[in-house]
């Protein structure tokens, strides 16, 4: 299967250095140039990936991102952001984006971002077709449901993008096991860039808010101080 990718960038030699070589991998490309163009295409054509720049003109990549996380919230979004833009990359993190490229970014870095992406799009798809898989996943009062991509706590349903969800999924897999955020990094998101781990840190964060009563004093997910983070299987008793 050929994989489809949006980008949605109003520089058009950055949109043209993508394309070019996103091709290279043999990936489908389309364009748009504004966010309006962008919101109006999303409403009726599905994307591997959505490459989004953050200043778009008419409407901005951040409200793109809250948009399709709203009614797509498996939908696999890379953003781009000026290189002085931190508040923008915390937002675009903060509102659901998998992962965040700043500019200028290497040829090398972009192709493997990608890759990283599509490669768990391709994951999501093979266990949706395994039929004959056990496709639950209990842990306490976690209850976790790998065909249908929905996690409960008890029988409060976890609103949860995708990159949220396999994160919670690893943890809960090795219950109490401390792990660094490059091997989270790793792991969950299928690359190790120097520098990129507080992308984690943003996610635990925002699965935090979602899975703890208190997200300022966390049982659940927890961080072990100059190591990394578990899952304290107790919280979930």
């Amino acid at each position: 299967m050929v994989e489809k990718v949006l980008i949605v960038e109003d520089d058009l030699d950055i949109a043209d250095l993508v394309r070019v070589n996103l091709h290279e991998l043999g990936i489908q490309t389309e364009h748009l140039a504004d966010g309006q163009s962008a919101m109006l295409h999303l409403a009726t054509e599905s994307y591997s990936l959505l490459l989004l720049d953050i200043m778009l003109p008419n409407v901005s990549g951040l409200d793109i991102c809250r948009h399709v996380r709203q009614h797509h919230p498996e939908q696999a979004i890379i953003m781009l952001t000026a290189k002085d833009s931190e508040m923008d990359r915390v937002l675009g993190l903060e509102l659901g984006a998998d992962d965040y490229m700043t500019k200028p970014f290497s040829v090398r870095e972009l192709q493997a971002r990608v890759r990283a992406q599509l490669r768990k799009v391709q994951l999501l798809r093979g266990q949706i077709d395994k039929q004959a898989q056990d496709t639950y996943f209990n842990l306490g009062n976690l209850h976790i449901d790998l065909a249908g991509r929905q996690a409960k706590i008890s029988t409060q349903v976890l609103d949860l993008t995708a990159t949220e969800f396999e994160l919670l999924h690893y943890l809960a897999k090795h219950p109490n096991k401390v792990f660094s955020r490059s091997h989270l990094l790793e792991s969950v998101w299928g690359y190790h860039h120097s520098g990129y781990e507080h992308t984690v840190n943003s996610h635990i964060n925002r699965l935090r808010a979602k899975v703890e009563h208190d997200a300022a004093a966390p049982q659940i997910i927890q961080t072990v101080w100059g190591v990394g983070y578990k899952l304290n299987a107790l919280g979930l008793s």
